[in-house]
Formats: C-alpha cells, sequence, structure tokens
C-alpha cells in the first residue's frame, strides 16, 4: 500500500506534537532530507526517512553535549524530538539566516574539525562508521537503476571496500562528524557553526578530511584546499589512502540521487546518470553539480 503522508504533512504533525505552531511553514529545499522553515518561530524542521530514528536521536544528543561544551555545532530547538510520524521522522533546529554574500570559506571548516577533533569522547554512543552501509540496500531495491547500472554498483562497492579495508589511518580513530564538508557550515553572524550530524560516528579522523578534497568534483581549488588544510594542521594529501576515501565518496553521494529517481525526479535521474557514467569511465575531472 502506498503511503499518502508528504514530508510537509509529517513536518506540520511534528511541529503540533512538540508545541509549536506550523502556521508559517515552507519549504526550503528537499534532497536526501525535507527541509522546512517555521519563519515566525525561527526554527528548521528537517524531515528524515523513519528508519534514521536513532540516528537522529544520537544528533540531537550529541549537538546539546557539543554546544554545551562550546563547540559551535547547529542547536537543536529545546522541545520534544525526534517525532515520528510513519513514514518520516522530524527533528527541530534553530535557524541561522544566511547572508546573500556567500557560504563560509573552505578553511573554516578546518578550523572546526580540529576543535571538534580535539574534544574528549562524547557521553552518547556513537555507531562504528561503516563505509557505503546504506548504498548496498539502496542499489538492490531501486526501481529506477538498470540492470548494468545495479551490477557495476554493486561491484564496485565491494572493490571499494576491500580498499578501504587495507588503509593505515596515521590519524587514528575517535569520534567524527561523518559527514563534513563546506556545504555543511552556516554563518551564525560573524561565527560559522558545523551542521547535520545524523553520520556523527566512531571512526577514523581522515574521513572527516577527504570529503571536502572528494569536492574538486564542484568546483573546489587548489587555494581553498591549501587553507582548509593549513587550518586544520595536517594536509591529507600526503596520505596514500586519500584516493580510496574520495572515491568512496563519490559512490556514496549516489545514494540520495537513486532515491530521487526512485521517486520520478527527473533532475535527480538526470544528475545520476551522469555520475555513475563519469565514474565508470574513471572520469576523475568529470564536473558534477548538485541538482
Amino acid at each position: 500500500m502506498t503511503s499518502t503522508v508528504s514530508p510537509e504533512s509529517a513536518a506540520r504533525f511534528a511541529c503540533r506534537a512538540s508545541g509549536l505552531s506550523d502556521r508559517s511553514l515552507t519549504q526550503l529545499h528537499q534532497h536526501a532530507t525535507s527541509v522546512f522553515l517555521l519563519a515566525d518561530e525561527g526554527v528548521v524542521v528537517r524531515v528524515s526517512p523513519a528508519s534514521q530514528q536513532q540516528r537522529l536521536k544520537t544528533a540531537v544528543a550529541l549537538t546539546r553535549w557539543l554546544v554545551a561544551n562550546d563547540f559551535p555545532a547547529t542547536e537543536p530547538v529545546s522541545v520534544p524530538q525526534p517525532v515520528t510520524y510513519e513514514p518520516y521522522v522530524a527533528t527541530f533546529w534553530r535557524h541561522y539566516p544566511q547572508p546573500q554574500d556567500g557560504a563560509p570559506p573552505t578553511g573554516r571548516l578546518g578550523t572546526l574539525l580540529r576543535a571538534l577533533h580535539a574534544l574528549p569522547l562524547p557521553p552518547i554512543p556513537l555507531p562504528q562508521y561503516r563505509p557505503l552501509a546504506s548504498l548496498k540496500n539502496t542499489v538492490e531495491s531501486s526501481t529506477y537503476l538498470e540492470p548494468d547500472q545495479r551490477a557495476w554498483l554493486t561491484v564496485r562497492r565491494e572493490e571499494l571496500l576491500d580498499a578501504y579495508g587495507c588503509l593505515d589511518f596515521p590519524l587514528g580513530h575517535g569520534h567524527i562528524h561523518g559527514d563534513a564538508y563546506p556545504g555543511n557550515t552556516l554563518w551564525a553572524h560573524q561565527d560559522v557553526r558545523l551542521g547535520d550530524w545524523d553520520e556523527a560516528a566512531l571512526g577514523p579522523r581522515e574521513i572527516d578530511l577527504a570529503n571536502t578534497f572528494q569536492g574538486v568534483r564542484f568546483g573546489r581549488t587548489p587555494g581553498e584546499l591549501d587553507e582548509f588544510s593549513q587550518q586544520y594542521g595536517y594536509d591529507i594529501r600526503r596520505w596514500s589512502g586519500l584516493r580510496v576515501l574520495c572515491e568512496i565518496r563519490d559512490l556514496h553521494t549516489l545514494g540520495s540521487y537513486i532515491r530521487r529517481a526512485d521517486r520520478g525526479d527527473i533532475a535527480a535521474a538526470q544528475q545520476l546518470a551522469h555520475r555513475i557514467e563519469t565514474l565508470r569511465s574513471r572520469d576523475g575531472q568529470a564536473r558534477w553539480v548538485a541538482a
């Protein structure tokens, strides 16, 4: 039976359940997560698949701890959350209005990650980082992928997992953001905050650095990468494992596009086809766009 619940209706239900008025609810954007703004409340509502409930509970608890320890994470709102309304789950976050003159510089993320990795282990149970864990089910259950695409993605995932298992990590293991890249930073007046903590985990520190370098596919410049490395205090380009982590990130980014293509999103399907084609041809210089 097909669900008739939309992300918006789930957001409105969750608002009312948490004591917030949904009168000013408007959609900001939709990708892996549907994001809404409650302008009257100064609150952002993020609506995710209900399968993410435990991870979102962890994200809310972790960011409350981080804020209490003076780390500039995006701040969860003090309301009962997360709220489940099948097949979705909603969380509530303080809204940080962004200026029109550009996102935070890439180097600011390096500063944030250096501070994050210097913190003691949080008193919140974090899952172990498992690369490409969710992609397996996404690929197998997809109604959009062609059989040859599905077969190639399955083989490529296994190849990368084998390569990952052979890596040594000079920075060691600890708590990581898991999805750290400049797009998850936000201005908070003159300060910068780090958001989107759904993939927080225990894992190699290099995971939090590699995603920024994978961003060359989106136009990130050598100068930005130099500044990021300088602010973090380590240049991951000196480590031979960077290529494997960037290729894992390449494949990881396909998951949300596959799910959107399954729902009939034409723009997502076109970008997905382009990404798979360039990966299969090993075109490391091909530019991707966030569709």
